[in-house]
């Protein structure tokens, strides 16, 4: 693999007209081009420590197994480990505790930065699929948010940033109002809250070299895109392309990581498979950083989706190009996340 050929080097944003359906109906996706030379990331120095990143994942998959609905006590010890964690890197922690089915969950809310009247908000959850682990799904995601926490913690941004801990992500709550990031994108709204852009953070330890690693949604896809799982990905909607854009140039520049980027209809499937999309909902802009899940890895929502499956190096580069970008978009220089 030629790990040096990052965003800037291969801008493929979807520009196919992809086929639905057994009739053939079409529908248009974006096709943008992105500037030919890399974007400045005159990021702040940091080193992120794999080990750290496994240790943090070992221990929310083994630990906390399992972190399913099913299981609050479970998600409540998670929610915890995650608030001692955040505190510990300097946030200001708080919780936004709901009740549901009878059992109560929270998402954990950590501040960094001053109380600016607009902020950034980058997520991750926290809970797992019935029956899995949650490696990579999405221990590593959350794992990526606590060393975010630690870079914030030694880098304070010039606006809000707030770093959240999503609970119930997953089936049977997954696009219903109990869903821990539409609770808290719901929240926002009603408060008249600013939002810049939110990233969510979800799955982004697992890689692959092999042949026909990568599988897509639609099987036209693969003209455009590499057939190898050894990128990462960027993932939003057409219509916020420009976030798409500054993200995915952003993020493969700092990385060193080849980094694709999808910017398409939400009906696409995949394109809204996270917490990205409750923002949505609220009028928010928001993209998704993935190594793009199911399409890839083969343990999604299985019992073998464990800890020693991932590849931590890779995980440490796409969790400082996420760093890179979260910088970049905190920047007062920064345009408009539209």
């Amino acid at each position: 693999m030629d790990s040096s050929r990052t965003s800037w080097k291969r801008p493929l944003v979807l520009g196919a007209v992809v086929g639905l359906g057994m009739m053939g109906a079409a529908a248009s996706c974006w096709m943008g081009r992105a500037p030919p030379e890399p974007v400045a990331a005159p990021c702040s120095p940091a080193q992120v420590d794999p080990e750290r990143l496994k240790a943090h994942v070992r221990t929310l998959s083994e630990t906390f197994h399992p972190r399913d609905h099913q299981h609050p006590d479970n998600l409540e010890r998670t929610a915890g480990y995650i608030a001692e964690a955040l505190s510990r890197a300097g946030g200001r922690v708080s919780s936004e505790p709901y009740t549901t089915g009878g059992a109560s969950y929270r998402n954990v809310i950590a501040t960094f930065g001053p109380d600016s009247e607009e902020r950034l908000v980058i997520g991750a959850h926290y809970d797992a699929a019935k029956g899995a682990p949650g490696a990579d799904d999405n221990a590593s995601g959350v794992a990526g948010l606590l060393e975010l926490a630690v870079w914030l913690g030694e880098h304070p941004p010039p606006m809000r940033v707030d770093l959240v801990g999503y609970t119930l992500e997953e089936p049977p709550h997954f696009r219903r109002s109990t869903m821990g990031s539409k609770v808290h994108a719901r929240g926002l709204r009603e408060q008249g809250v600013k939002v810049r852009a939110m990233i969510s953070i979800e799955s982004i330890g697992y890689f692959s070299d092999d042949p026909d690693s990568q599988r897509y949604p639609v099987a036209s896809l693969r003209l455009r895109y590499p057939t190898e799982g050894h990128f990462i990905a960027v993932v939003g909607r057409t219509d916020e392309r420009a976030l798409v854009d500054r993200v995915h140039q952003t993020l493969g520049t700092a990385s060193e990581l080849p980094a694709e980027s999808l910017a398409a209809p939400r009906g696409l499937k995949g394109v809204d498979f996270s917490d990205h999309g409750s923002y949505w909902d609220e009028g928010y802009p928001a993209v998704m950083v993935t190594d793009t899940a199911l399409f890839r890895n083969p343990h999604y929502h299985t019992p073998q989706d464990t800890w020693d499956t991932l590849d931590y190096a890779r995980l440490a580069k796409v969790v400082r190009g996420v760093q890179c970008a979260v910088e970049t978009l905190a920047s007062p220089a920064a345009p408009g996340a539209r």
